[in-house]
């Protein structure tokens, strides 16, 4: 069985991000992030190590979607 964590985020945020879902495959949340840090994760194991570009790419999609400042 898989155990669970919690990682919590603004209420706000969340809002947008149901927006942002809304429409997608993605039924919630908590299915965007881990389908982000699965891809961020997965990168990272092929390719031993992010580059500075690969980094800043990741952390603007992750500005866009509020989920940095």
């Amino acid at each position: 069985m898989t155990e669970y964590t919690t990682v919590s985020i603004p209420k706000e945020l969340a809002e947008r991000v149901d927006d942002t879902i809304e429409g997608t495959s993605f039924s919630s949340t908590s299915d965007l992030v881990r389908f982000l840090l699965r891809s961020i994760v997965i990168q990272h194991q092929r390719q031993g190590q992010l580059t500075e570009a690969e980094f800043e790419e990741i952390a603007d999609q992750l500005t866009d979607l509020g989920y940095l400042k």
